[in-house]
C-alpha cells in the first residue's frame, strides 16, 4: 500500500488524496476507534463520529504533517488517539462541573462566515496567510452556493459539535443519511477547493 499513488498524493499533502484515503480506508479506521473507544466515553460518543472529528482533525493538520518516513494510516491512528483523548477530557470535565459542559469541538455562531472560518483553518502557518486568505475567500464562494440545509448540515456538526445522530434530528433525516450526506459535503468541500 505505501507504493500506490493514493499514498503518494497524501504525502504530497493533497487534500482530495487525503479524503480518498480516509474513505478507502474508513472500515480499518472505524475497527481501531472501537477497539480504543471505552465503554464509558462509548455511551456518549460514536466510532462513526470519531471518525469525522478525525477527518477534519487530518485535514487541518495535513500542511504541516511530515509523512515523507511515516505511513498515513499510522498517523491517521495517532491522530484518532487524540481524539478520543480529548473526548474522555471533556466527559471527565463535565463530572467535576456539568453545569458548565460545553462541547468539545470549537463553537462558531449561526452566520456562514464562522463556518467558512472554522472549515479553512487547514492552513495555519502565518507564512501562508496570503494562501489561507484566498482559500477562506473560495471556501466562502462555495459555500453559498450550497443549499440552506447543507450548510444547516455543516454548521451543526461541525459549528456546534453535535453529534450526528442531534444532526439527524434536527434535519428530519435518518443517522446513517447524515452520515452519508455529512462525508459527501466535506468530500464535495475539499474537490471544489481543490479546483
Amino acid at each position: 500500500m505505501s507504493d500506490s499513488p493514493l499514498v503518494d498524493r497524501v504525502r504530497q499533502r493533497d487534500p482530495a488524496a487525503l479524503a480518498g484515503f480516509i474513505e478507502e480506508r474508513r472500515p480499518a479506521l472505524v475497527a481501531f476507534v472501537e477497539r480504543r473507544l471505552g465503554a464509558a466515553l462509548r455511551t456518549k460518543v460514536e466510532p462513526q463520529d470519531v471518525l469525522q472529528e478525525l477527518a477534519v482533525k487530518a485535514l487541518r493538520e495535513l500542511p504541516q504533517a511530515d509523512l515523507t518516513t511515516r505511513d498515513p494510516f499510522g498517523w491517521l491512528c495517532h491522530l484518532a488517539e487524540q481524539c478520543i483523548v480529548d473526548g474522555y477530557r471533556h466527559f471527565a470535565a463535565g463530572k467535576r462541573a456539568s453545569g458548565r459542559e460545553v462541547s468539545g469541538n470549537v463553537r462558531i455562531g449561526d452566520g456562514s462566515q464562522d463556518l467558512v472560518a472554522l472549515l479553512a483553518a487547514s492552513l495555519t502557518s502565518p507564512s501562508m496567510a496570503v494562501v489561507r486568505d484566498e482559500r477562506q475567500r473560495r471556501l466562502m464562494d462555495v459555500v453559498a452556493t450550497m443549499p440552506d440545509e447543507h450548510r444547516e448540515a455543516l454548521r451543526l456538526r461541525y459549528g456546534e459539535g453535535l453529534p450526528t445522530k442531534d444532526v439527524a434530528s434536527r434535519l428530519g433525516k435518518s443517522d446513517v443519511a447524515t452520515r452519508v450526506l455529512l462525508s459527501r459535503l466535506v468530500q464535495q468541500l475539499q474537490e471544489r477547493l481543490g479546483e
